[in-house]
Order: C-alpha cells, then sequence, then structure tokens
C-alpha cells in the first residue's frame, strides 16, 4: 500500500521520487527503491551518518520522499512505445495484432487531384466535334470548349481552362493583321493555331468563328486523362499533379506539337483531334493573364474561363469568380 502510495504520488506530481525503506533490526540490509531511471543511491544515502535522513526506530518504517522541479525521464516506457510502433507496423499487414496490440486503422491516402469525366464513349472513341461547332465567336467557343477533349494518339487531356481573343481585341494577334504567322487566326473555325512563346513554349488556340474574322481561343490547362507516361515524359516530370498541365506552355509540350500543326483542322480524324465531352456544371470567369499590354478595357475584360471546382487550373486563381 506505501509503495503504491508513493507511486501515485510521484506519478501525480511529475517530479523526481527516491523512496528509502529503512529496517529496524538490520540498517545494513536497508535497500532503496530507486524508480523512473533515476541514479542509484550513494553510500553516504544508505548509511546512518546522512544528515537528511531520520534514524531508524525499533519499530515500523521511515520514509523518505525527495523532490525535484525537473520533470521525470521516462527511458523505459519509450523502448516500449518505440515497440509498440514496430508492432503496429508489422501488423497492418496481416491480420493487424501482435502481441495483445491491435493496429490503428490505416488512414487513407488522399487520392492525387485529378478532373477525370472519362465518358463511356472514350472507352470506343468518342465522337471527334464537327467543324460547325467552332464557326461561332471566341467567347462562346471558350465557353463551350470546358469539358471537351483534346487527342493526339494516346494522349487524351481535357479541357479545364480557356481564354477568348477576339476582334477588334487589343490583346488577339489578329491587330496585326494577316501576316505568314497570324494567318491561321483568319482562317475557318475549327483549325490548330500554334506559336512559340518566348522562344520555349508552345501555344495551342482553337480558330473560332468563320474565314476572315480573326479569333481564337488559347488553351491554357488540361487535366490528364489518358497516356500519363507520355506526358510525363514529354514534360520531364513524373507527377500526376496540376503542375502537370496548369499552363499553356505545358499543355503544348504535353501534345508534343510544334508550329508545324498550325492550320490543323481538328475536326478531321488523325492527328490533333477535339472530342465532345460533359458540359461542366459550374464555371469561373476572369480577366486574362500576362496582355498588360493590351487596352485598359480589354486587360479587364473577363474573357478568361475555368471549371469551377477543378484543381487543374494555372495561377492566379484569386481573380476567378462566378459570373
Amino acid at each position: 500500500m506505501l509503495w503504491a502510495l508513493c507511486r501515485a504520488l510521484s506519478k501525480g506530481l511529475h517530479q523526481e521520487t527516491t523512496l528509502i525503506i529503512f529496517h529496524a533490526k538490520d540498517t545494513s540490509r536497508t535497500r532503496s527503491f530507486i524508480r523512473k531511471g533515476k541514479r542509484k543511491a550513494s553510500s553516504r544515502e544508505r548509511g546512518n551518518g546522512h544528515p537528511g535522513l531520520p534514524r531508524p526506530c525499533l519499530r515500523g518504517r521511515w520514509v523518505r520522499m525527495t523532490t525535484s522541479t525537473n520533470p521525470p525521464r521516462f527511458k523505459r516506457p519509450a523502448r516500449k512505445l518505440r515497440k509498440k510502433a514496430t508492432a503496429f507496423t508489422a501488423g497492418a499487414a496481416g491480420a493487424g495484432v501482435r502481441g495483445g496490440i491491435t493496429a490503428p486503422p490505416a488512414t487513407p491516402r488522399p487520392p492525387a487531384a485529378r478532373l477525370v469525366t472519362l465518358p463511356r464513349s472514350l472507352l470506343a472513341p468518342a465522337a471527334i466535334l464537327p467543324q460547325d461547332f467552332f464557326l461561332v465567336d471566341s467567347l462562346d467557343l471558350a465557353r463551350r470548349l470546358l469539358g471537351k477533349f483534346l487527342r493526339r494518339d494516346e494522349v487524351v487531356l481535357q479541357i479545364t481552362e480557356v481564354e477568348a481573343y477576339r476582334p477588334s481585341d487589343s490583346a488577339c494577334h489578329g491587330r496585326f493583321g494577316i501576316t505568314t504567322r497570324t494567318a491561321p487566326v483568319f482562317g475557318p473555325g475549327g483549325h490548330a493555331y500554334v506559336y512559340l512563346c518566348y522562344g520555349l513554349h508552345m501555344m495551342l488556340n482553337i480558330v473560332a468563328d468563320k474565314q476572315g474574322v480573326g479569333a481564337a481561343v488559347l488553351i491554357r490547362s488540361c487535366s490528364p486523362v489518358g497516356g500519363l507516361e507520355t506526358i510525363q515524359e514529354r514534360r520531364g516530370q513524373k507527377t500526376d499533379k496540376p503542375v502537370l498541365l496548369t499552363g499553356p506552355g505545358k499543355v503544348g509540350q504535353a501534345l508534343g506539337i510544334t508550329t508545324a500543326w498550325s492550320n490543323h483542322a481538328l475536326y478531321t480524324p488523325g492527328g490533333l483531334e477535339v472530342l465532345d465531352g460533359p458540359e461542366p456544371e459550374k464555371i469561373l470567369i476572369g480577366p486574362r493573364v500576362g496582355i498588360e499590354y493590351a487596352l485598359p478595357e480589354h486587360v479587364s475584360a473577363p474573357w478568361r474561363l475555368a471549371i469551377a471546382g477543378c484543381p487543374w487550373i494555372s495561377a492566379p486563381k484569386n481573380t476567378l469568380r462566378p459570373p
């Protein structure tokens, strides 16, 4: 009872505890019980000449407790905890029990952020969108393209973010008129317009409206649906996180296209195609990115569109708002 009481006090106070029991008849057999990894009692502490200890009596026992402000060190319990952790790890693969210890349920790893809305039609290839789908204003086409699919060989991407460039737009390449570079922009809708940006990035645009108008939609971001290994190899990144395809240059690199694809018909089988896909329930709109050279009314125009709640969207995201 005395030992249990002292041990309870030591745990409750979180203080260093030394318990010394003196035998009344034989002081040479006096024992000191040191708990919780403390030092052994010195010979002076075990003898009768220690000034801090009471002299033994003829009957009964003397108990002395010394306290310290330092918290106790738990060496042995720490080793036990490490053994328990090992038992948890080893038991998780089997029945989950080892040495009487039941392993806690494993926390499921969150899936990688991905917008996978793969339609059944892709199992037997989805329908290629006809040219009439693209013969509308570029802002209307931008909204239509969200959720649709780009396919080149085994690589299939779902369009998650776009920017519309319209006629008489000071940010559109059509403002330069018809040149060798910009001629595809003035072609009929449904063709590709690919240009080199900063000498590094291949930017894919889909031409909108009728021939001679000069409008297009820039594909800013996509999510991977098929050919992930090929995408990672072309991008030089072994990841399935949004950083893989959030940016127009990344999309062009993942598709493996060059400026030679400009004026390619996206509504014909073979090469690069635009496939039908689900229409998003909600979208976000905001100003376009990187067009500070344009007129103020075009810089602030909400002609950037993205699928709401989708992680596969490029920066900046804080400028996107519900319509």
